[in-house]
């Protein structure tokens, strides 16, 4: 007998297979690029990785080891374009949020993608939610990100990459970065790290609702996407 399924539902079950295709992706990239590294263990953090490191992190993008749905948010204090100082957790305490990983104003591709947040942030804020921004981008670097962009929403430094080694998606940048990551980041960026793009819905309690993470850096969740998921998670929020 076939079962109905309701509009709602059906929209879950695809924010389900979203997820799981975002992390297959990751997957199996890494599979194609190291295979001898790709195993269940390497994906659990065992003491016998065999991934390659650098800084505490994967040296590709594909290897990285986001924290997942279901998972709280570690306690973190970023730096805001103004040069304040910004709880996380006590932001996130106060209003279910979209926070968003990407790597710097001056990446085309991120630019797209917070102009897209900014068509939608009223649908969002209407919902109930807050949109947070996070990338390696010093503050003064973030501030001509927000008049470039028109902005309203917030955006946070990382400029040591702390939030995103915590968060599980921080990589070594490729060799053509090494002069322009320090300078970008106010000489912070040391290790001359990045994030993989990331899409992290969650609620009040800080847990992780949803999440869309993608190592290749042209493909970013789509706004209509982005409402679908924020719509059906609203009772969880």
């Amino acid at each position: 007998m076939k079962k109905d399924i309701s509009p709602k539902a059906a929209v879950r079950n695809s924010l389900v297979s979203l997820t799981l295709i975002s992390f297959c992706s990751l997957n199996l990239n890494a599979a194609i690029n190291n295979p001898a590294a790709f195993s269940p263990v390497q994906h659990m953090g065992s003491a016998t990785d065999t991934v390659r490191m650098t800084a505490g992190v994967p040296l590709m993008p594909e290897d990285v080891s986001p924290l997942l749905a279901g998972e709280q948010i570690p306690v973190l204090r970023l730096v805001k374009s103004s040069g304040e100082s910004f709880d996380l957790n006590k932001s996130v305490s106060e209003k279910p949020t979209i926070l968003v990983f990407y790597r710097g104003g001056w990446c085309p591709y991120c630019s797209k993608q917070l102009s897209g947040l900014q068509q939608i942030e009223k649908d969002l804020v209407q919902m109930g939610y807050q949109i947070i921004a996070i990338s390696t981008d010093s503050p003064e670097n973030l501030s001509k990100t927000m008049d470039k962009e028109k902005l309203s929403y917030t955006l946070l430094s990382d400029a040591d990459l702390n939030a995103a080694k915590r968060f599980g998606i921080a990589f070594k940048s490729p060799k053509s970065y090494d002069k322009f990551l320090p300078q970008a980041s106010g000489g912070k960026n040391v290790d001359k790290l990045l994030p993989v793009p990331s899409v992290f819905i969650l609620n009040k309690k800080g847990n992780i609702l949803f999440e869309y993470i993608n190592p290749n850096i042209t493909q970013r969740l789509s706004g209509p996407l982005l409402k679908a998921a924020a719509a059906a998670l609203r009772d969880e929020i």
